[in-house]
């Protein structure tokens, strides 16, 4: 059953869009104790659900937060469950992907991304992608060649904290990838793979074996947290069941 679009103090409206559910795929699966070391997780398959969000402001500006696992042959089909639904939850919420204004890549890991491009053209063919400078530096691999080339002349490129759109904000929270951000729209934070599994919100040390920079990334887990906790923020999450944690 989808999830209800929740409206902020800010006075926009998001709505979490499920692209996908399942565990990862035998190219790099792992038990759970090795994906999370130190935690403890039994060893039992972790599910991972594929959140993406639609972000609708008072005067009607539509922004995507990520663009999921794309088609049966994205970059993502070596371990995702391939094809993603996102563009059949954009038509539930009566959005076609022309009138997205703005789509915001929290980074360029293919489950993240690879729904930006099909068939080798943008899908959201009217929208600025907003990217940190530092991550598209470290593209490369089939994530450069099939998602980033074709989206060239449509790439907004930010380096740290930006407003990319009225009263849309991202931050830089590098260590999963270089240029990893997450977005804000008033007490809500989409906040990428910044947090991966519900454990880490009560212990943020607890570490991602596909984290890039491992020590980076525990850090900027602890001091994100700890500021959006100082708010009372709502967190918008990529993996976890619930799209929605107040903290």
């Amino acid at each position: 059953m989808p999830h209800p679009p929740i409206s902020t103090t800010s006075g926009v409206e998001v709505t979490p869009l499920c692209d996908a559910v399942g565990p990862m795929g035998p190219s790099i699966a792992r038990p759970p104790a090795e994906l999370f070391p130190g935690s403890g997780l039994p060893d039992e398959p972790w599910v991972l659900h594929f959140h993406c969000y639609l972000i609708r402001d008072a005067a009607g500006r539509l922004t995507l937060v990520d663009t999921g696992i794309g088609a049966a042959d994205s970059p993502a089909s070596s371990w995702a469950p391939v094809p993603g639904t996102l563009p059949r939850e954009l038509a539930a919420a009566g959005v076609t992907p022309a009138e997205i204004d703005t789509v915001i890549l929290t980074h360029l890991h293919s489950d993240h991304a690879s729904g930006a491009v099909a068939d080798g053209r943008p899908v959201f063919e009217n929208a600025r992608h907003v990217l940190q400078r530092a991550e598209l530096d470290a593209a490369g691999g089939r994530m450069l060649d099939e998602i980033v080339t074709p989206l060239k002349g449509q790439l907004h490129v930010v380096d740290g904290d930006a407003e990319v759109a009225p009263g849309i904000h991202v931050h830089a929270t590098p260590g999963h990838t270089p240029g990893h951000q997450i977005a804000r729209a008033g007490e809500l934070a989409m906040t990428g793979d910044l947090v991966l599994h519900p454990m880490q919100l009560a212990d943020p040390a607890i570490r991602y074996l596909y984290d890039q920079d491992q020590e980076t990334a525990a850090r900027t887990r602890a001091e994100m947290l700890a500021e959006l906790r100082a708010e009372r923020a709502i967190l918008a999450t990529a993996h976890f069941s619930e799209p929605f944690h107040r903290l």
